[in-house]
């Protein structure tokens, strides 16, 4: 049985973690859960009958010793949170976005186990694990729908003025930037799962009507190592909601039309080769079956390490050019980069 922890017991982990791990009730359960707010903490045990509650991660680390830790907390705590984790001996699955810059996905890579070995890291990204999702990989990787050409990655979402009153929101050094780092990096993560690497990317940002430090609105342009070329959007002042993934191959092209989660009746294509077979829900339980899968096989779990790494990197690219005004190709975000530390570079909007 893989013991679990959960660290953060707000809205997420009640809402999409605890059913996820219901569901996984014959290999899994949760031995312990971690909050500073004890009211809360002792509200979220009772209701979910874990057994042992602790306002300590380090302490609950000592004392439970957890295979795996769900981290559930908000931005700015996740890497300093995953890397005492990894420490401890415990596989680690962290909310989006698994840390605030480069340098700190870094030092988290640099806190796991060999391969082979682990412990490892990995962000949540259920988009990837729809039947959807990986029906689409499955054809671009033998070419069924011709070559990929043109895509377009559209998140246009509506967060009221309200919204941004939690104080960690909107702020560079608290969530790392806006809607790009925030929501639309669901939906880039899944374009980047089915065309592969990046290479150079062009981009504006705006805060247009929000009263944050960080944009509410950008927009984007991505070249692919493929050849292929995509448009990005990300918003949080858009009143009709959706995300909108299209995919144009030289033979068909594949829509997704959803808002936080797809089924298969989401997808369209106008090509007899689009089967996705049984209907598989993207949503945290479809990632964790694929993460428990590896944790008992012993190997790196998807959505970590350098596959992972990549998605940041396009939201650092993405900030750097849009804060710059300059094309960024993504072999320029070494360690000397001035957006490796920091999602802004340092540079205000």
């Amino acid at each position: 049985m893989i013991r679990v922890a959960v660290v953060g017991t707000g809205g997420i982990a009640g809402i999409c973690h605890l059913p996820a791990l219901a569901a996984e009730a014959g290999r899994a359960e949760v031995v312990a859960a971690v909050d500073v707010d004890a009211d809360r903490l002792a509200a979220f045990c009772a209701e979910h009958s874990i057994p042992a509650a602790h306002t300590d991660l380090a302490e609950m680390l000592d004392a439970v010793r957890p295979d795996l830790v769900h981290i559930c907390t908000p931005p700015f705590l996740h890497a300093e949170q995953v890397v005492t984790c990894l420490r401890a001996g415990a596989w680690v699955w962290c909310e989006k976005p698994l840390c605030l810059s480069l340098a700190e996905y870094d030092a988290i890579a640099a806190a796991e186990g060999p391969d082979g070995e682990g412990p490892y890291a990995s962000v949540v990204f259920q988009h990837r694990f729809g039947s959807g999702a990986r029906h689409l990989r499955e054809l671009t990787g033998k070419q069924t729908l011709g070559r990929p050409l043109v895509a377009l990655c559209n998140t246009t979402w509506y967060r009221p003025p309200e919204y941004f009153d939690v104080p960690w929101r909107g702020r560079w050094d608290t969530e790392g930037g806006g809607p790009a780092m925030g929501h639309g990096i669901h939906q880039m993560d899944l374009m980047l799962s089915v065309l592969g690497d990046w290479e150079e990317v062009r981009a504006m940002a705006g805060r247009l009507d929000r009263d944050v430090e960080t944009e509410d609105v950008s927009m984007a342009l991505v070249r692919f190592t493929g050849g292929a070329m995509g448009s990005v959007v990300n918003s949080l002042l858009s009143p009709r909601e959706e995300s909108y993934l299209r995919f144009d191959y030289s033979d068909a092209t594949v829509e997704l039309r959803h808002l936080y989660g797809y089924s298969n009746a989401d997808w369209s294509c106008d090509s007899p080769h689009w089967q996705p077979g049984e209907d598989l829900p993207s949503s945290h339980a479809a990632q964790l079956t694929a993460l428990l899968d590896a944790h008992q096989r012993g190997e790196r779990p998807p959505v970590s390490g350098t596959e992972a790494r990549r998605t940041l990197e396009l939201v650092t690219g993405l900030y750097a050019s849009a804060l710059t005004g300059r094309p960024v190709r993504r072999a320029d975000l070494t360690p000397d980069h001035p957006f490796y530390a920091r999602m802004n570079g340092g540079l205000s909007l």
